[in-house]
């Protein structure tokens, strides 16, 4: 008895210790082969454009525990990475940004969007699938938006937890106040500040392609909640409102794209290849493998000496 009891110990550890590992492995799995290929495809791309290349791309399918799938969107660390790709560019040099998203934190896409159009070089998002809500929001401060053919863009309505503002703001009109909840009474009023405050935003971000009062008539149609909030805007739609729409996507990017579907990998959704190289001249292209210093680094330490 004693000897089956020690087996069946033991046992249960390599069984618990089987498990873990498999866990360790799907969420930290290796994923260098595939990010490389990914930086040399960016790296490629930035020196053809010669621009900065940066990719904001999120696959609901790329990460998964037990074949259950890890959402991803927008959130505060991706913006955190973008501005800081932003500010290791040169202020003329163009900004490319593959932008792959259904949306998120509404406060990330508007720093992300805030920033680009502020650049004084020029802005190109490339959209080859979709880019929805707060990815909208982002591809609307470009200077040209590039799409496939079958891509889409979407609405920017603000939603307010998993409701639609305009939605909550209806209830106003088929009730009357005192048949309405406090809580839905609360809902209604933040709902109502959230729209003035897209709208606005979005004037700002379309002003700068587009004449005052076309860039406010065009906020209100893609905030206001005309439709629902996973609303495709198609390219020719887009033309229509006069977004700065083309058709041209490099292969290269398709490529790139082809190099993301990769399940249990755990990776950055932000990633770019650094232009500048150390002792060179500001905006050149920095060989792959180079990178540029921190803020915090010296020439020295970069280099490993």
């Amino acid at each position: 008895m004693g000897i089956w009891f020690h087996l069946a110990q033991m046992a249960r550890m390599v069984f618990w210790l089987s498990l873990v590992g498999l866990l360790l492995l799907q969420v930290f799995g290796g994923s260098d082969s595939a990010q490389q290929k990914r930086d040399v495809l960016i790296d490629q791309l930035q020196n053809e454009r010669r621009s900065r290349v940066i990719a904001l791309i999120h696959r609901q399918e790329s990460r998964s525990i037990l074949g259950v799938p890890l959402s991803s969107d927008i959130n505060i660390e991706d913006s955190e990475a973008v501005l800081r790709a932003i500010r290791l560019t040169p202020d003329d040099r163009p900004i490319d940004l593959v932008l792959h998203t259904p949306g998120g934190l509404i406060l990330a896409a508007e720093q992300i969007a805030r920033a680009l159009v502020e650049r004084k070089g020029k802005v190109t998002v490339f959209i080859p699938h979709y880019a929805m809500s707060g990815g909208t929001l982002i591809a609307l401060a470009a200077d040209e938006i590039v799409m496939d053919r079958n891509a889409v863009l979407g609405p920017v309505d603000p939603q307010i937890g998993n409701m639609p503002a305009a939605s909550i703001l209806q209830v106003l009109k088929l009730k009357k106040a005192q048949h309405i909840s406090d809580e839905t009474l609360i809902l209604a009023d933040i709902a109502a500040k959230a729209r003035i405050q897209v709208a606005g935003f979005v004037t700002d971000i379309l002003s700068k392609h587009m004449p005052g009062n076309k860039a406010a008539e065009l906020a209100v149609v893609l905030s206001e909640g005309r439709w629902t909030h996973d609303f495709p805007i198609t390219v020719q739609f887009a033309k229509q409102l006069g977004l700065p729409v083309t058709t041209e996507m490099p292969r290269v990017v398709y490529e790139l794209m082809d190099l993301y579907p990769q399940a249990n990998v755990r990776r950055p959704s932000v990633v770019y290849v650094p232009i500048r190289s150390l002792g060179e001249g500001k905006g050149e292209l920095a060989p792959p493998g180079r990178t540029v210093p921190g803020p915090s680094q010296s020439p020295a330490q970069n280099s490993g000496k």
